[in-house]
């Protein structure tokens, strides 16, 4: 059985003191051979700084087999400050994977646990995008990252440090890049999404025809959506509740008229997408444009607010995913 890292979530937060990134890499090669607990000698290094930063994650996932050869990721626990959130998550392993929604500012801890037994010999891990970390956290293995591999073997665990730095706001991809190949198995669901909101609270919305800035608070619905080479995979999650609703393939979305939703776009696998909402436009991020469909390449991703007014249908237009299906339904009630 094999084993990575030196600390348990409960027992090492480095992100507690903002000059984690300068210690965190010695630390970890350092504590392996510590014959004192690892929370004594954070306890002597560390003192108050009296900074104040964003909310502190402690998450656990697993990666498990699940139906049709897929693999898929599950949420064992996620706290934040100290909260159980666990319950907003799907019990089961799903595709995508738990979308891990977190604030400019906030830190993440976070274990992947390998569920996977029937390759005693590979490991799964979690790379993402968009936030701040070590290199220690790539999740890659070593003839990428140069340092180690950086992953868990079955029934074994890795942990991860995550800085949710200023500037990282947007929807980011996280995936295994360790299982079988070094490219790892996200084609066979090894992925999902960070949603993180701008420190500010507000993000850009098309409400009706206008473009404007509209609290996060009152979004009512975010739509997680992966263009794959032969599907959308999807999650719904409630504005208000936080309930996470996996929806898998082309699956259909639901809102209240006149209500605030986002979609979040990411293109998966290695095709090109057009993406087009019937009857609505929206904001193209960065600009103080509207537009009515969009261009989404791989590993890219495409963030828009609008109000709901209509159902309608999504689509992905170009020809070859439009001959696969690649369409869903928006439906909209009073």
């Amino acid at each position: 059985m094999k084993f990575q890292r030196c600390y348990a979530p409960g027992q090492y937060f480095a992100s507690d003191n903002p000059g984690y990134p300068l210690i965190a890499g010695p630390f970890r090669r350092f504590c392996s051979g510590l014959k004192i607990p690892a929370i004594l000698f954070l306890a002597i290094f560390f003192l108050p700084v009296g900074e104040s930063i964003g909310a502190q994650h402690r998450i656990q996932m697993t990666a498990e087999v699940i139906r049709d050869g897929l693999l898929a990721y599950r949420m064992v626990e996620h706290t934040v400050d100290g909260v159980d959130i666990t319950s907003r998550y799907d019990g089961e392993a799903t595709v995508p994977g738990p979308t891990i929604v977190l604030t400019e500012g906030d830190k993440v801890v976070i274990t992947i646990r390998n569920g996977i037994t029937m390759r005693p010999d590979q490991q799964v891990s979690i790379h993402t995008h968009g936030v701040h970390y070590l290199i220690l956290s790539d999740g890659t293995l070593k003839v990428i990252n140069k340092v180690e591999d950086e992953g868990a073997y079955p029934v074994g665990f890795y942990t991860y440090l995550w800085d949710v730095a200023a500037g990282t706001a947007g929807t980011w991809p996280y995936h295994d890049h360790n299982f079988l190949t070094h490219n790892g198995s996200e084609h066979r669901g090894l992925f999902g999404a960070l949603i993180v909101n701008p420190a500010s609270g507000a993000v850009t919305a098309s409400v009706e025809g206008r473009i404007q800035s509209v609290p996060v608070d009152s979004i009512k619905k975010d739509y997680v959506l992966f263009l794959g080479d032969d599907a959308f995979w999807g999650t719904e999650i409630d504005g208000v509740s936080k309930q996470q609703t996996p929806r898998w393939t082309n699956p259909a979305l639901t809102a209240k008229h006149g209500d605030n939703v986002r979609f979040h776009l990411i293109a998966m696998g290695t095709d090109l997408h057009q993406f087009r909402l019937k009857g609505y436009k929206w904001v193209d991020p960065g600009t103080h444009n509207l537009i009515d469909r969009a261009n989404i390449g791989p590993l890219e991703n495409h963030v828009f607010t609008i109000k709901s007014s209509h159902s309608a249908d999504y689509i992905d237009r170009n020809f070859s995913n439009r001959l696969m299906g690649m369409r869903g339904d928006f439906n909209v009630t009073r």
